[in-house]
C-alpha cells in the first residue's frame, strides 16, 4: 500500500516536472501596463524591461534586487540607458536578495506609486515561481502580465527551479 502511494506520488511529480519543462512561457508584445518589474538575475531581463518602457508599453521600470554597490550611473552605463530615461522612468531597488524579497520590494514600490497593472519580466524558467510570489505580494487586484525572456535552460536548471516552485507553493499554502 505504501509502495503504491510512493509510486503514485513519484509519477505525479515526474509528470508535473515534464509539464513544467515543456510549457515554459513566451514573451508578450503590445500589451500596456502601468509599470514593468524586472527581478535581477538572468541575461536579457533588464534589456527587455528597458525595451518595454522605450516602446511606451509601461510608464516606469523597477529593477529589484540590484547590488547595493551599483550606482545609478554605473547601471545606466552598463545597460546604455539614456539620462532622460534613467531620470524619469527607471527606479532601482536595492533591498531584495531572492524572488520572495523581490516581490515584497516591488509590492511596496507599486503601492507607493498607486499602480494597478504590471508587466513582470523574468526568464522563462523562472516565470512560474516569480509570478506566484508576486501575485501573493502585490496589492490585491493588481493585473500581472507575464513577459518571459526566452532562454535555453539545461536540465539541472529546470529541475532546481521546479523544486523551488514546489517549495514556494507549499510555503504559500501554510498558515503564518
Amino acid at each position: 500500500m505504501i509502495l503504491r502511494f510512493v509510486a503514485a506520488l513519484l509519477l505525479v511529480y515526474t509528470f508535473g516536472f515534464l509539464a513544467f519543462a515543456v510549457t515554459l512561457p513566451k514573451p508578450v508584445s503590445g500589451e500596456k501596463t502601468d509599470a514593468v518589474i524586472v527581478p535581477t538575475g538572468g541575461p536579457g531581463r533588464i534589456a527587455r524591461g528597458l525595451e518595454v518602457v522605450e516602446e511606451g508599453l509601461a510608464k516606469e521600470l523597477f529593477v529589484s534586487g540590484v547590488d547595493p554597490e551599483v550606482k545609478e550611473g554605473e547601471f545606466a552605463a552598463e545597460f546604455n540607458v539614456p539620462r532622460r530615461l534613467m531620470k524619469c522612468c527607471v527606479k532601482l531597488g536595492y533591498l531584495a536578495v531572492d524572488t520572495r524579497s523581490n516581490a515584497g520590494e516591488a509590492a511596496q514600490w507599486m503601492k507607493e506609486n498607486e499602480f494597478s497593472s504590471v508587466r513582470l519580466v523574468t526568464t522563462d524558467w523562472h516565470m512560474a515561481r516569480a509570478a506566484s510570489e508576486f501575485s501573493e505580494a502585490l496589492p490585491e487586484g493588481t493585473k500581472i502580465v507575464k513577459d518571459a525572456v526566452v532562454s535555453q535552460p539545461d536540465l539541472a536548471t529546470l529541475y532546481l527551479e521546479y523544486n523551488k516552485l514546489l517549495a514556494a507553493s507549499i510555503s504559500q499554502g501554510l498558515p503564518v
